[in-house]
């Protein structure tokens, strides 16, 4: 492990998302090497046809397959937007290839918790997150119902800082129904550093996804670490 630190791709969207994700790790996964790969027209062209055509989730796939035959052990994708296509890269490699919030939602529906809240500024965001949890809450929770709320503001993707940030998205939390949910899911990588903020406005927890992926690609890489 000393020697041979595990290499990690990032696929990114928007260039913020690799410093977030890259704060994570070096959180979480000190030792790992990171490898930060990109396509900054992936939203424009994603918005462009109207959501995920076939040539994105081919584009996808290749920027994937970049990735592992360059070495990658594991492989984590920032954009929301995209994270459909892992199910199909899943079938096709062997390494690790995460969703970008994937291992947030998971974390959150075998904890404590039994209603939540989504917080997001885009509505891709939003339908995207609620789609996955759906989903995993079938698998890992039947029987046991949640509720979920979603929040959206669109305001807060331009906000100036991550303060300004928590407030948009508190606001929006305490107009959607929200006002007794036990935590916040930030459904995109660009709101993790309101977080904090965002927790002390609420008194609630709020969970952001990189952590939560650099938690669960340490507990695959490193044996000892989910020891």
């Amino acid at each position: 492990m000393r020697d041979h630190p595990p290499l990690i791709a990032m696929i990114h969207a928007v260039p913020t998302s690799a410093r977030i994700a890259q704060d994570a790790f070096a959180q979480e996964f000190p030792e790992v090497r990171l490898w930060n790969l990109l396509d900054d027209r992936l939203l424009d062209d994603a918005r462009a046809a109207g959501g995920l055509d076939t040539h994105l989730r081919r584009r996808m796939l290749r920027l994937i397959e970049h990735a592992v035959e360059g070495g990658a052990q594991g492989v984590l994708l920032t954009c929301s937007s995209y994270g459909d296509v892992v199910d199909a890269a899943r079938a096709r490699w062997t390494v690790p290839v995460l969703k970008p919030d994937e291992s947030m939602f998971h974390a959150a529906l075998t904890g404590p918790y039994d209603r939540f809240a989504i917080a997001a500024s885009t509505p891709p965001a939003v339908s995207a997150a609620l789609a996955q949890l759906d989903a995993l809450s079938a698998r890992l929770r039947p029987g046991r119902p949640v509720r979920i709320a979603a929040a959206l503001s669109e305001p807060a993707a331009t906000a100036a800082t991550p303060r300004e940030t928590a407030r948009h998205l508190a606001d929006a939390l305490r107009t959607c129904g929200a006002d007794d949910v036990q935590a916040v899911l930030l459904a995109q990588y660009s709101l993790a550093p309101a977080g904090p903020a965002l927790s002390e406005l609420l008194g609630l927890p709020v969970l952001d996804g990189a952590v939560a992926a650099a938690r669960e690609l340490r507990g695959a890489l490193v044996p000892q670490a989910s020891a």
